[in-house]
């Protein structure tokens, strides 16, 4: 067992590896999708593309925009696909059809998260200026926004029924939701430089965790909106985590690494950093492809595939 610089344990008890590297993108790669087939990536470069993670080729399928797009999010069955731009644009995409639906220019500033609520049916969208965005995914039409003034909501995450939406803002805040009528029914201080990444545990809807511009990966008891215990995690803004079942998670972080954890005892099992074939710069999202792998995309223009193998 070794101490790493951030002063907590880290052993060798995942073997993730990297499997395929796709690096045809000329641009930072910002956000990432799969549909059971195919992985979507949002690029620097103004596309939209698509990789097969078995074969390791790109897809025929990719979209230009003339500006970046900086969030995707696939909804309606995998069936439609939502783009987000950084000057507020909002795409609405039929994959069956290969047709644009719908194109709305609400969002005045960067959009940097979409949700869908399979139980509401709708969409969620985030911007920069700290608004939320409400749309129906049976006829896209707006339904609602919500300005909280709270600088840029990076981030999402929603409890296992969909009544609760949870939101990461700039200001150091955790806002909380709730979706029937959208009230903000709660708001706690999480992550004073910023909340920037939230997960639920996958078997317990009241175990949430935050990621921050400070590093720290926490753990919140929502029944009392409590924190339970911080980690300096990494050594940079943590960007996204993500659960592959409820004994793993991973994280990714500006400080170029992605971290495996022991969900039970919340240790870092694994490292992957440039030198064990990682990412050379920022990780800005992660995409669970399956219970033992996973896909993740950088500043390095690239989007890498990990699986686990038998130690």
């Amino acid at each position: 067992m070794t101490m790493t610089k951030n002063n907590f344990s880290e052993i060798s008890l995942a073997n993730f590896t990297r499997i395929i590297e796709f690096s045809d993108h000329s641009g930072a790669v910002y956000s990432i999708a799969y549909d059971g087939q195919f992985i979507y990536s949002a690029s620097g470069d103004k596309y939209v593309c698509r990789w097969n993670p078995i074969t390791g080729t790109q897809d025929k399928f990719a979209i230009k925009f003339n500006n970046t797009p900086y969030s995707i999010q696939l909804f309606n069955d995998n069936s439609m696909l939502a783009v987000g731009l950084e000057n507020g644009d909002l795409h609405f995409f039929d994959l069956i059809e290969r047709v644009e639906t719908k194109f709305f220019k609400q969002h005045k500033s960067a959009i940097f998260n979409i949700l869908e609520n399979k139980h509401t049916q709708q969409l969620y969208t985030t911007d920069a200026d700290g608004n939320l965005a409400v749309w129906s995914t049976n006829d896209f039409s707006l339904q609602l926004l919500l300005p909280f003034d709270c600088g840029k909501i990076r981030r999402m995450a929603m409890n296992q029924n969909g009544s609760m939406l949870y939101l990461a803002c700039q200001d150091g805040n955790i806002r909380v939701i709730e979706t029937e009528f959208y009230n903000l029914i709660d708001e706690f201080l999480a992550h004073k430089e910023g909340v920037t990444s939230l997960a639920f545990h996958p078997n317990n809807s009241l175990l949430l965790l935050s990621g921050g511009k400070d590093a720290h990966l926490k753990f919140w008891d929502l029944s009392t909106n409590s924190e339970l215990k911080s980690l300096p995690a990494h050594n940079f803004v943590i960007y996204d985590i993500l659960f592959l079942t409820n004994k793993l998670f991973v994280t990714a972080s500006r400080d170029k690494t992605i971290k495996i954890w022991d969900a039970e005892m919340d240790i870092v099992v694994q490292r992957i950093e440039a030198k064990q074939r990682g990412h050379r710069h920022s990780v800005n999202a992660l995409i669970k492809i399956s219970d033992s792998s996973f896909a993740s995309c950088s500043d390095d223009k690239r989007i890498l595939f990990f699986s686990e193998m038998s130690i």
